[in-house]
């Protein structure tokens, strides 16, 4: 029970290896004070941009502390500025008279100094010196004996956002692209620009958020569908069959809650939903609710309840088939696979084959992301969280523009505000910008028991008071991992078959999270590499496997279809359907 005075959810359940002789959690009750702690926690939030202070104060001390006692990195790191000082002094006297080679190339993924203009002098020198400066702070916050790993990866996020911050690239004296451009437009595009600035800050202060340039139904999400089913936390839609005939076993997709579906459903030529149903197969789709402060207590438990179970039950009513294809993106893939494990714990076999689109299960290598996963971060945004009942979009959308802030912030920054170009609009990008909240007890809950503790593959995740294990699921499994993914490493993905018992197909694609799951066929520059290993088999690390691997040309949507057609069953005449709730997309997908 809570202590009087605090608020529903306000309790955490101790791990039963907490207590002895026992399998049941308990709940630690927070005292009575705890309500002023978080209102305090959650007021300062809204300046630090829901980070823990805290927990950047542990890591700056204990990269402090350990430097000053390593005396053989302190001499190492003296040694490499001194020889990046003579690198860059040695360069610049030859870049005043010649083309030289720099002493150092940016990343691939780094195009800040691209354009031509950077490698005259002297930008060319005020370029390598910042890239040969920030070589030297990686160094720096690296490898310091006795450091934790979790405080190290802070304190280089850390130092990397400072030094994004100061880069040449973002300032008018010290970028040529802005003053020819400000010499071209005689300094309307500065003007211009502030105006933007003006009016972003503005809507920042407002709480406004502009509305997606593509909107479901109308530029997005055009699939022709039904709801056949509408409950408290989201909508089924049935999507029309395409072709006369249709495969047997219907397909059911899960998509992540913190996005909206239409992730997988975007403008026609991007459409994954639409390219199945085009090969004959009938797809049921899960849209989720956006939930709002009176869904505080909506935990992972009434996700797969109301979500994935639920969706199981009105596919086999509407169908008839009695056993269905599933397929889970990215969060969804997770709360499938503990729907699965808890299917398969009570012998229901009507899950006939199980794909995981960037989707994890381990949790021990999250990516970037772990960054912000520590008793100190869960419980400062548990705080946040508590004061309105759930995870504003904003905060999200923040944490994953830390991430990629040269790419999210400085590079738009300078897009928008130095040289006032127009917004780059896409249907993902359009999707991007169209979050979804999450409630309060869920995304605790997921930080908590899967973050931080990783219990659904420890098999310590409990379902109906019960423990789950993924090596009882015996469907066969499909994983695909993205080459670039800083959401879900494809070598986080690929732990799934050390997890399971059973025959996994491993699909690694070229792109992101995103933009590697939405290549449709056609698309330039796409590749993949494919593998099926037996339940039986021997384990293969990444590395290997990747080495291994021949990388195959083209999109693999056609490699998952025919893969999903061999378990799809036989063609049968496709149904008329019912008439259903309402057109898809459906009202939830609308909701703001």
């Amino acid at each position: 029970m809570n202590q009087p005075g605090f608020p529903p959810g306000g309790v955490h359940e101790r791990d039963a290896s907490d207590w002895q002789g026992t399998r049941h959690r308990y709940p630690e009750v927070e005292p009575d004070h705890a309500g002023i702690d978080l209102a305090l926690q959650a007021w300062l939030g809204r300046f630090t941009g829901q980070v823990s202070p805290a927990a950047l104060a542990v890591a700056w001390f204990d990269w402090c502390t350990h430097l000053a006692f390593s005396a053989n990195k302190q001499a190492e790191l003296a040694f490499q500025a001194m020889s990046s000082s003579m690198r860059w002094l040695r360069y610049a006297a030859g870049a005043a008279l010649a083309d030289v080679a720099g002493p150092v190339e940016p990343l691939a993924q780094d195009k800040r100094f691209a354009d031509p203009d950077w490698q005259r002098w002297p930008w060319n020198v005020l370029s390598q010196g910042f890239l040969l400066q920030q070589q030297w702070w990686h160094r720096a916050t690296r490898s310091v004996r006795g450091m934790s790993r979790h405080h190290a990866d802070v304190a280089t996020f850390v130092a990397r956002q400072l030094l994004d911050g100061v880069a040449p690239s973002n300032y008018v004296l010290t970028n040529p692209v802005v003053q020819r451009v400000s010499f071209e437009r005689g300094g309307m595009n500065l003007v211009a620009g502030s105006w933007r600035a003006l009016g972003d800050a503005w809507r920042t202060v407002l709480g406004d958020t502009p509305a997606p340039h593509c909107r479901p139904g109308q530029d997005v999400a055009l699939t022709p569908g039904k709801v056949v089913l509408r409950n408290r936390l989201m909508e089924l839609l049935r999507y029309d069959p395409a072709t006369p005939q249709v495969h047997a076993t219907p397909l059911l997709v899960v998509p992540a809650w913190i996005m909206k579906y239409d992730i997988l459903d975007l403008s026609p030529h991007n459409s994954l939903v639409r390219y199945l149903v085009e090969h004959g197969h009938t797809v049921y789709m899960i849209s989720w609710k956006n939930p709002s402060g009176a869904d505080r207590d909506l935990g992972l438990d009434d996700y797969r309840r109301l979500g994935v179970n639920a969706a199981l039950d009105a596919i086999v009513r509407d169908t008839g088939a009695p056993r269905v294809n599933a397929c889970g993106y990215c969060l969804g893939g997770t709360l499938l696979a503990i729907a699965a494990a808890a299917t398969a714990r009570e012998r229901d076999r009507r899950l006939a084959s199980l794909a995981l689109l960037a989707g994890q299960v381990d949790f021990t290598e999250p990516g970037e992301l772990s960054l912000f996963v520590d008793e100190s971060e869960i419980s400062f945004l548990e705080a946040s969280m508590w004061s309105q009942g759930y995870l504003e979009t904003r905060q999200m959308a923040g944490a994953f523009q830390l991430l990629r802030s040269n790419d999210l912030v400085w590079s738009r920054r300078l897009r928008h505000y130095l040289l006032d170009l127009p917004d780059q609009q896409t249907d993902l990008m359009s999707w991007n910008a169209d979050a979804t909240r999450m409630p309060y007890r869920m995304h605790t809950e997921y930080l908590r028991r899967l973050f931080l503790k990783n219990d659904l593959a420890s098999a310590r995740y409990l379902v109906d008071g019960e423990p789950i294990a993924l090596t009882d699921i015996d469907a066969p499994l499909f994983a695909l991992g993205t080459r670039t993914d800083h959401v879900a490493p494809w070598r986080s993905v690929y732990k799934i078959g050390l997890l399971t018992d059973t025959e996994v197909t491993f699909l690694l694609t070229s792109g992101g999270h995103n933009a590697g799951v939405v290549a449709p066929p056609g698309g330039p520059g796409r590749c993949y590499q494919l593998t099926t290993r037996a339940a039986d088999a021997p384990y293969v690390d990444p590395e290997r496997w990747q080495h291994d691997t021949p990388v195959q040309q083209g999109s693999w949507w056609p490699a998952w279809e025919a893969w999903l057609a061999e378990h799809a069953g036989p063609r049968i005449a496709a149904p008329a359907g019912g008439p259903g709730l309402g057109p898809a997309p459906g009202q939830y997908v609308l909701q703001p």
